[in-house]
């Protein structure tokens, strides 16, 4: 066993991982990064699906930006659709990380505790190395969300849609989707093209398509900006609170979950509709129980109507609660200050454990819902730089904070 130390250690190797290991090596902190190349990204979401944000806002970010969507296109003497396909993507972040962290490496860390002058992180081959600081950057995959009533119902009867990379499984069969979200919708589409026999049930009233407004994207570019900032997260006006992590952050405590909520609520691309609407899709309505039999599930919804189904697929999003991630060593997890199940951040991304940094998802509730998407890996890797390289000057969250 070796213990080797470095000031900077990135856990996680998504577009968030990449690019604070991007923006840091570029400002000369040494930094390693761990895990698997866009992992979530490859493993976790299905086979022939398109991005729902636009090229503009699908970019990782770099110091220079030099490594851009289009950058990637020259490169690769391929042109890019639009939408954007998941298999596009995940080799642009594929050759990101060749340029900016050639030298990841892949293993998986298992445990993160405190030690002396920092943190040590031990690895899946038992090795372990010492940081100063440590960057959780791991993404969704532990956060999907499974409403407590499809608890105890054996994996081959029900399951969250990030377990499935491919779709081809559900061929032939009767599939209930759950959700009104753009992960159940286009899992909708994705299963009636594989050919599984499609329905969907939405808890709310109807479905939300995005899309409606988009004739401001055609207006020139200034003009464009005062309804699309860059970032594209949100209707038009709210995007901009958005779009400014600092001023969300600013926020008046009350009205945060109001803005998040209205900026990214269940909503799917308008370019799916026309997918879907030979898809039977039941809405302001939910599953109150199921009884197997054999292997297929009796649905009976809060209106006494039933179904039957080979399998229900779960689209229904994403919950963080840090303390799922299985490398946080107790001790180390108490210390850091928690609001339902979010980290209490301050500038620089960084929690009430001092050197220990959450970006992407986890930051969300200090920092607002655009780190919940590519397009915030500008903001949150700037941020993080700056904090690390000293530019910034300390915070520390107290009991007003």
């Amino acid at each position: 066993m070796t213990t080797t130390r470095h000031p900077v250690a990135i856990v996680g190797a998504g577009p968030y991982g990449l690019a604070a290991a991007a923006h840091l090596r570029s400002a000369g902190v040494e930094t390693i990064i761990f895990g698997e190349p866009m992992e979530f990204w490859r493993q976790h979401m299905p086979m022939g699906m398109l991005l729902r944000s636009p090229r503009e806002a699908s970019c990782i970010s770099d110091p220079r930006h030099a490594l851009t969507l289009d950058a990637f296109a020259r490169k690769v003497n391929t042109p890019l659709s639009k939408p954007l396909t998941l298999e596009s993507f995940c080799k642009y972040g594929q050759w990101f990380q060749s340029q900016v962290a050639p030298d990841l490496d892949p293993r998986q860390v298992t445990r993160i505790e405190r030690a002396a002058g920092g943190f040590r992180l031990w690895l899946d081959d038992n090795d372990s190395r010492h940081a100063s600081r440590v960057v959780i950057a791991t993404g969704l995959a532990r956060f999907a969300y499974r409403p407590r009533q499809f608890d105890g119902l054996p994996a081959a009867l029900v399951s969250h849609s990030s377990e499935h990379c491919d779709l081809r499984q559900f061929a032939g069969k009767e599939v209930i989707v759950v959700g009104g979200g753009q992960s159940a919708v286009e899992s909708a589409a994705l299963l009636r093209q594989v050919g599984a026999e499609v329905q969907v049930i939405v808890r709310a009233p109807k479905v939300h398509w995005l899309g409606h407004t988009d004739w401001l994207r055609l207006l020139p570019k200034p003009v464009r900006y005062i309804f699309y900032p860059p970032s594209d997260v949100g209707p038009p006006l709210l995007n901009w609170i958005v779009a400014l992590p600092e001023l969300f952050r600013r926020l008046p405590r009350h009205l945060q979950p109001w803005v998040a909520y209205h900026a990214i609520r269940p909503a799917a691309a308008g370019w799916l509709e026309h997918r879907v609407r030979d898809i039977q899709i039941t809405t302001g309505r939910h599953i109150v129980s199921m009884v197997q039999h054999d292997h297929r599930l009796r649905v009976t919804l809060d209106d006494g109507t039933q179904r039957w189904a080979d399998h229900i697929l779960l689209g229904t999003g994403y919950r963080v609660d840090i303390t799922r991630l299985p490398f946080s060593a107790p001790e180390l997890l108490a210390a850091v200050r928690c609001e339902g199940g979010y980290p209490r951040l301050v500038r620089g991304l960084e929690s009430s454990a001092p050197g220990l940094h959450y970006i992407g998802a986890p930051a969300a509730a200090s920092f607002g819902p655009l780190m919940r998407f590519v397009s915030g890996t500008a903001f949150a890797a700037r941020e993080l730089t700056r904090r690390i390289v000293g530019d910034e000057s300390e915070e520390t969250i107290g009991p007003g904070n």
